[in-house]
């Protein structure tokens, strides 16, 4: 955004700001995806695609006429956001239309979209020049090298709902938020697709989601689950660092100030100009919960889906279990369950998100958890509208995956390798020993298996 000339932040300002930014409640009516998908060289899978290529891919599919818009992200990662639609039919027909007419455009330049949660092609590179990414690379660069690893090879399917209703019930807002957190290791587990063979992460089917853990101590959690959601998120939101203080020339680079938290930018300065509500907006946008309240509810933690329709069973089976009163009620009963695991720490560094993350649904607890809601999903989505096509794609992921406790990760069952197919008939399991779920362990012994 812009820099503007509006008055400096107060603390009880920026409090008010966020409480009206990011829960924006009443009758959950609309429904989005954002799709992000890897660039791969059709014939030779392989080998990172040359810059220049990657550049004339981008511009082709921004010069199309799509209803979604179209961003790159830094590693070159070309990614598809839906319009909101009132329907999940709606949104659903846009993006295959958009995704059809982009994948059209590539195949001239041998160039094709593949879906996967990690980027398993090195060297790592960053496509992207901007003062925004090199603040973003300077800052997380300083705890390792999870930061650049999730800039440049991560990929997702994001799925947006709204908050809900602002009533307690089945579809308010508190019970909605609690839902995301506590199924979001369910989704990690059943759509897991970035196996890790070697590194810090060997063995876990979604390496991404350990990526995203280790960023750094604070941006990436979740504010604690007992919590009331505005007042959780408006201190998480304040109390995280300030990634950068945005210059006010063009082109100029931002400053990366060390330990300086959004409060303590307006509470003291710190040392740099008064931050004002632009400051603010831009922040929100520079943290990275697994659920990010942004008017609606953002959920995060779905790896990219193989295949050209498999990003449609993730939507399809959020709308279901967040907007359909009787799969909501469903799911609600089976996240009420998974609390226990849940533990003290917040997602994604607690028991049941690392055991989704490294063991998906050869975990009992979360396979049983999955089997569960896919059902309830698969019932409701006729009553949503859901066309037949929509609820065969969900029903075959059902059978292939979640009613036989694998994952889309289970399908490469050797070295990750780019040249796997992403259609296929179920593979055996990978030989990875699951591990026990642990509880809890205390501040500062955060042990990665």
């Amino acid at each position: 955004m812009p820099m503007d000339s509006l008055t400096p932040l107060t603390e009880a300002t920026a409090e008010e700001l966020i409480h009206g930014i990011c829960f924006k409640t009443g009758p959950p009516r609309l429904l989005g995806a954002e799709l992000e998908w890897l660039v791969f060289d059709a014939e030779r899978p392989g080998r990172p695609v040359p810059q220049d290529r990657l550049a004339a891919a981008h511009d082709a599919a921004r010069a199309l006429p799509l209803g979604s818009r179209v961003t790159v992200e830094p590693g070159g990662q070309l990614e598809l956001s839906s319009a909101p639609a009132t329907s999940l039919t709606g949104c659903i027909d846009g993006l295959q239309s958009d995704l059809a007419a982009v994948r059209e455009a590539l195949r001239p330049q041998g160039l094709e979209l593949r879906g996967l949660g990690q980027d398993p092609r090195r060297p790592l590179r960053r496509m992207l020049a901007s003062p925004r990414y090199e603040a973003m690379e300077t800052y997380f660069d300083r705890t390792g090298p999870a930061g650049r690893a999730m800039m440049r090879a991560s990929a997702s399917v994001q799925v947006c709902v709204d908050a809900g209703h602002e009533e307690p019930g089945p579809l308010g807002h508190g019970r909605r938020w609690r839902l995301a957190h506590l199924l979001g290791a369910v989704l990690v587990a059943a759509f897991a697709n970035s196996p890790a063979h070697e590194g810090p992460y060997a063995g876990w089917r979604c390496a991404r989601q350990g990526v995203w853990s280790d960023l750094d101590t604070r941006r990436s959690l979740a504010p604690p689950l007992e919590a009331e959601p505005r007042g959780a998120w408006t201190r998480q939101a304040l109390d995280t660092e300030v990634m950068c203080v945005r210059a006010p020339e063009e082109g100029a680079p931002w400053v990366v100030p060390r330990g300086l938290t959004f409060r303590d930018w307006v509470r003291s300065g710190g040392g740099h100009r008064p931050p004002t509500a632009a400051d603010l907006d831009y922040h929100l946008t520079t943290l990275f919960p697994p659920v990010r309240p942004r008017g609606h509810l953002e959920l995060r933690m779905i790896d990219a889906q193989p295949g050209e329709d498999g990003w449609l069973v993730p939507v399809a089976v959020v709308h279901a279990l967040f907007d359909d009163p009787e799969a909501a009620e469903t799911a609600y009963r089976v996240a009420k369950g998974l609390a226990d695991s849940y533990g003290a720490r917040p997602a994604p560094r607690n028991p049941l998100w690392r055991s989704a993350a490294r063991d998906a649904l050869s975990d009992p607890e979360l396979r049983s958890a999955a089997r569960t809601c896919f059902r309830a999903a698969l019932s409701a989505l006729p009553r949503l509208g859901a066309g037949g096509q929509v609820v065969d794609t969900v029903g075959e992921f059902t059978e292939r995956y979640v009613s036989r406790g694998r994952c889309p990760a289970d399908d490469r069952t050797g070295p990750q390798h780019p040249q796997a197919p992403e259609h296929g008939h179920p593979q055996a399991r990978p030989s990875v020993r699951p591990h026990p779920r642990t509880r809890p362990q205390p501040a500062g012994e955060e042990a990665r298996s």
